[in-house]
């Protein structure tokens, strides 16, 4: 069910505080549309299978993803990802990889990214909010 609020894409930080009922994040997300890159879905399921409670942790992100529109990588969001790691690299700015890729489908997509992370910052042509 599509809510009325704006979109965001959500980093992988912003999904595990509001699994641990950060107030603050659950706040800034009713009423949004909740997008998720698969990126973030595959580090989600890596922190599950290191946890201590696996099958909980697998079952709280697969609920999760259901009201979630997820956004893959595709030819597009590659030549994006190759433009944005050569802003970053000539820069000097490096960031980790799979944040690369994130960056690269919220600019592909024009979404906002809702993120702890102040590396975000770097890539240029994003928006990004820092909760």
């Amino acid at each position: 069910m599509k809510k009325t609020g704006k979109s965001y894409m959500l980093d992988t930080n912003i999904i595990i505080d509001l699994f641990s009922n950060d107030l603050e994040i659950l706040e800034k997300l009713s009423n949004t549309n909740l997008v998720i890159p698969s990126v973030v879905i595959g580090e989600l399921f890596f922190g599950a299978y290191l946890s201590k409670q696996p099958e909980l942790r697998i079952n709280q992100i697969e609920e999760f993803i259901l009201g979630c529109e997820v956004f893959s990588i595709d030819q597009a969001t590659s030549k994006l990802y190759g433009k944005i790691k050569t802003q970053l690299k000539n820069d000097g700015t490096p960031i980790p990889e799979n944040d690369v890729w994130i960056a690269a489908l919220a600019r592909q997509h024009n979404f906002i990214l809702a993120t702890r992370d102040k590396h975000f910052d770097k890539p240029k042509g994003i928006k990004v909010e820092f909760w």
